[in-house]
């Protein structure tokens, strides 16, 4: 720790704009938003609302099944972040994916499929959106046909996979950050 540097967490609104300020101007300048597609989990669908705004995404686009705002476990997860993040509802998957292509975003799903590769070795398009599939059955067939990528998460234990809101932050963080 440098000399003179305090030892205390910062309270301050201003001291904790600061920090994020300095590290935003190193972040990497990338479009960001998320499909989730038929999320069974209202606290998932609030979780990801926080995720979207701590990585700085805009949009967040939910399909099918998918609980969206205003629900009240959504409130309570979001913490208010659902108020500041653009969402968008299609009722079928594809529509969603096709949307979303015409908009100009690269599709790439966070999903153990063929051809994925590990999220740290994928070079990431300016404008992406990540795919979050059902926490049982992942990204159906409808929506994969349309992806640009597919990338995964090594997992070090015995487990497949993270919660749903828990992958998309590793993912949305690391690609803003990496060079």
């Amino acid at each position: 720790m440098a000399e003179g540097t305090s030892k205390k967490t910062i309270h301050s609104k201003t001291g904790v704009r600061q920090l994020h300020k300095e590290f935003i101007g190193k972040a990497r300048e990338i479009e960001v938003a998320f499909l989730l597609q038929d999320l069974d989990d209202p606290y998932n669908v609030g979780g990801m609302f926080r995720v979207a705004d701590g990585c700085g995404a805009k949009l967040i686009v939910t399909t099918g099944k998918t609980p969206v705002p205003p629900h009240p476990q959504i409130h309570v997860t979001s913490m208010g972040h659902h108020r500041r993040i653009a969402h968008r509802h299609f009722s079928v998957h594809e529509d969603a994916a096709v949307w979303l292509k015409q908009e100009g975003y690269s599709l790439v799903a966070i999903e153990i499929a063929e051809g994925a590769v590990p999220y740290i070795e994928f070079e990431w398009p300016d404008k992406v959106c990540l795919i979050l599939g059902n926490e049982v059955n992942g990204v159906y067939g409808s929506v994969m046909k349309h992806r640009d990528a597919a990338v995964y998460i090594p997992m070090f234990g015995k487990g497949r996979s993270l919660n749903v809101h828990v992958s998309a932050a590793i993912v949305a963080f690391d690609l803003r950050v990496r060079s």
